[in-house]
Parts: C-alpha cells; structure tokens; sequence
C-alpha cells in the first residue's frame, strides 16, 4: 500500500519518470471519466491553470485530454482485442447497476508530481472504481489482473491540471495559487470511457476512446475510431 502524502508539499519532483512496464510506444487500456460533456469542471480546471501557465516545471494538460483516473486494465499487448471486448461487456453489465455519481470540485491542491483539484465526497467515484475492478478482475483472472483491490483510503479520486516535469520547490506553484478565488462546481458523471492510451508525449493521449454508460439499460458499443494524436 502507499503511504500517504503529507497534507502540506514542500518539494515536488518529477511525474514523467518511467514506471515499470512503460515504455515509448507501448499502449494501455484502462477505465477512466473523460470532461468531454463537462464544460463547467473543465472551466474551473482552466481557471487554475491560467495562473500555472508561467512556471517551467509544469505541464498543463490540455482539455481534451483532462480525465478522473478510475481504473487501469492493462497493457494492450497482453490483454489484446478479445480480452477488451470481454472485459467492455462485463463492465457494462455492472454499470448497469449503478447511480451515475455526483461529487464536487473547488480548490487546486499541489501534491508531489501534480497540481489537481480532489472531488468531494469522494465515495461516488470509490464506487464506481469497484465496480469497474470487480467486473475486469472477474474476466481477466489473477493471471492478467493481479492488481489488489483498492481500500477506500488508496483512492483520492481527481482532475489534475498539470503534471510536475522535474524535481524542485513546491512554493512557486503554491504561491501562484494560494489566493485564487473560484466558485465550486457539482457535476454528475454519466459515463466512463474505455480508453487505449500513451505516454510518449509527456501527456496522457487516448487513441480509442469508448464511452460507457452508467445506470440505466447499455448495448454492448463499439470503439470509437482512432483519434488525432
């Protein structure tokens, strides 16, 4: 388990460092809440961001690519087609059964290798990780999915603004955000997307983007065609 982070940052160092598995152009599947019908939360983001854009150790991350990290599957050269269209079905069927969930952003918080904005309550989105984990785990099995199941504490479900790109102080980003006023912002998740995604380009790009409806009846969809890089 990871321990925590401590409430106040006082260094923050770099996110891009390469963790085991990664490498330049290898891809991975994985369950996340894209902004694309969020207009409300993607303008707070960018509030935030307009008073980031100056430091150099930051990455802001560009709109479309703004997500809630949910849920990894795997990488895609070990699950393959047949293994994401098995486990596409099986969380389906489990988002079925859930209320979309409703949770708020406000205040931008500096951690060690991201600035980001924590919903709250938190629990909402805790639920619909399980239920993404319970339904991957259920077709993959321990072999291709041996990833623990998270206790609510190991998950501050979030929307990062910007990635921290090499080590140094965390007071400049503290400062350039300390006093800036914002209103929050309640927004109601009606699908997660089954992304294919790299990290080649110091961001988190989507290639296939499939949106998943939660609650409610589904149809088994199909992928979206690729998108721009």
């Amino acid at each position: 388990m990871t321990a925590p982070e401590p409430q106040v940052i006082t260094a923050v160092r770099n996110h891009w460092w390469w963790r085991p598995g990664w490498r330049a152009g290898r891809h991975f599947y994985a369950c996340h809440i894209t902004l694309d019908d969020q207009p409300q939360l993607r303008a707070l983001v960018k509030h935030y961001q307009d008073a980031l854009w100056h430091l150099p150790d930051l990455d802001l991350i560009p709109p479309q690519w703004l997500h809630i990290t949910t849920q990894g599957i795997g990488f895609a050269d070990e699950i393959g087609p047949e293994g994401l269209a098995a486990v596409t079905t099986a969380v389906q069927g489990r988002l079925r059964d859930l209320e979309p969930p409703v949770t708020t952003f406000h205040r931008a918080t500096v951690r060690a290798k991201a600035v980001l904005l924590k919903a709250e309550p938190p629990q909402p989105l805790y639920q619909l990780r399980i239920a993404v984990y319970d339904a991957i785990a259920s077709v993959l099995g321990p072999g291709k999915f041996s990833e623990p199941r998270p206790e609510p504490r190991q998950f501050t479900p979030h929307v990062s603004a910007a990635y921290v790109r090499s080590d140094g102080p965390a007071g400049p980003i503290a400062s350039a955000i300390a006093d800036l006023d914002s209103q929050p912002v309640t927004a109601t998740f009606h699908t997660i997307s089954l992304l294919e995604f790299h990290r080649d380009g110091r961001m988190y790009e989507w290639t296939q983007a499939t949106p998943l409806p939660i609650g409610g009846p589904t149809s088994c969809g199909t992928q979206s065609p690729p998108l721009p890089n």
